[in-house]
């Protein structure tokens, strides 16, 4: 019964640290950087989402074969249009070593880009930093495994997340899968794309590479100034550097705090950020760019009518990719189409540009009760008028707090994917494209996500 008693008062103290963490920081530099004051050598929490989802599972026809496109399928398998999944499953461990170091360890068990490696289930390391304080004034050091200074979306943590899946300029622009450098790729189309053969995909980083940052916070009365400056490497977590030079990133912010604390706290920041790197790819180096803007605005976290709001706006040139269409090439579409369909698509080069930004808020009905809505547009490649999409999504959210870290998420997605410039595709192939764009199903998901 003590050691019971012990157990039962170790959770508890735990999972009061972590809500005093909350209730002592103001941004997300502090609150994913260090441990709160009071935490002890080391403290273990978690999370996991499981999730079902549902799509009609249209296929493409036209007299084109009948198999289902990826874009109507679950990731990261890509087997079904309906399915049960662990999305995420994290285990983290943090802790003080003495007042001015702490430390923060997280491994990824769920099943999804990270985890998923050339077709296989690999359960990695997903966090693993230590964070120096007070050595150097103004200074903070992390180094380690870090969440590169960015997006939004990138920065929060999981407690933070209103919607089952992020907003498509952030999936497919900021989350694109790294490709094994020794890979054998082809050039299947005239404007420059670099097909891969899925089984060399190496998975995506969750917005995280090993480096070095320098990062601090600074209050002013109800004012607050965060920056964040990293450098490190650009390739997979598991893998050296994919690129002749460090990858570059930061993030300046600043706040008007009305109340509150923590993720939740009820504030208006606005924030801008930078990334750059220099990647190898097929036998050259290239340069990528991606950069945004944008405004945050929370008030009332779980009090009814309270409220929150955020736009972004974001760009990127070079390294532009486009995920494979089909799990196998189409057989009877036309043969210089049907490399293309099986592989995924990468267009290294500088003039390669993207584009993308996205408007949602919420309002809490009740204080468990929350509605959300979101719109957000991706334009990939207009500079290829051939190969040019658009994808726009309508997000329609229900949620219902149990705690402020617990909770059920009910979510019904409206997507469209656009054909900017169909008259630049020979007209002997415009077919399949096409039938593809029209076959884009709307999605369902239900979520619980479930904090210890």
């Amino acid at each position: 019964m003590r050691k019971l008693r012990a157990a039962v008062c170790c959770t508890l103290g735990i999972t009061v640290m972590t809500l005093a963490q909350s209730a002592s920081a103001a941004n997300w530099f502090e609150l994913q950087g260090i441990s709160p004051a009071l935490a002890p050598l080391m403290s273990v929490s978690g999370y996991f989402q499981p999730t079902y989802t549902y799509m009609p599972g249209t296929a493409v026809t036209n007299n084109l074969g009948s198999q289902v496109p990826h874009l109507n399928q679950i990731a990261p398998n890509f087997t079904s249009s309906n399915s049960f999944n662990i999305n995420r499953a994290r285990l983290m461990i943090r802790g003080n070593i003495n007042r001015d170091i702490s430390y923060f360890l997280a491994g990824e068990f769920g099943n999804n880009g990270f985890t998923h490696i050339g077709g296989n289930y690999t359960p990695a390391i997903m966090d693993g930093h230590a964070t120096f304080s007070h050595y150097i004034p103004g200074v903070r050091i992390e180094a380690g495994i870090i969440r590169a200074p960015g997006p939004e979306q990138a920065m929060q943590g999981y407690m933070a997340y209103n919607f089952t899946s992020f907003a498509s300029v952030t999936t497919q622009m900021m989350l694109q899968p790294f490709y094994n450098p020794n890979a054998p790729r082809t050039n299947p189309n005239p404007q420059g794309g670099v097909a891969v053969p899925g089984q060399y995909g190496e998975g995506v980083n969750a917005f995280r590479y090993t480096g070095l940052e320098a990062m601090d916070w600074f209050r002013n009365g109800p004012w607050e100034f965060a920056y964040g400056a990293m450098v490190g490497n650009f390739g997979p977590l598991t893998a050296t550097n994919y690129s002749n030079s460090p990858l570059v990133a930061a993030r300046l912010q600043e706040s008007y705090i009305f109340g509150g604390h923590g993720p939740f706290q009820s504030s208006l920041t606005g924030f801008i950020w930078y990334q750059h790197a220099t990647p190898n790819f097929n036998g050259h180096a290239y340069s990528m760019t991606r950069d945004g803007i944008g405004i945050a605005y929370m008030q009332g976290y779980m009090h009814q009518w309270g409220r929150w709001a955020k736009v972004e706006y974001m760009r990127g040139s070079g390294m532009i990719s486009a995920g494979s269409v089909f799990s196998s090439p189409v057989t009877v579409a036309p043969p210089a189409q049907q490399a293309a369909l099986g592989e995924a698509q990468v267009y290294p080069g500088s003039q390669n540009t993207a584009r993308g930004y996205y408007i949602s808020g919420g309002l809490f009905m009740t204080r468990r009760m929350e509605v959300d809505l979101r719109y957000d547009y991706y334009n990939r490649l207009p500079n290829i008028a051939a190969q040019n999409r658009t994808f726009s999504t309508w997000a329609v959210g229900l949620q219902y707090h149990f705690t402020p870290l617990t909770r059920v998420i009910l979510d019904y997605y409206v997507r469209n994917v656009g054909i900017p410039h169909l008259g630049a595709i020979p007209p002997a192939q415009r077919a399949l494209p096409e039938s593809i764009a029209k076959s884009a199903d709307n999605m369902l998901t239900l979520q619980a996500v479930i904090a210890f």
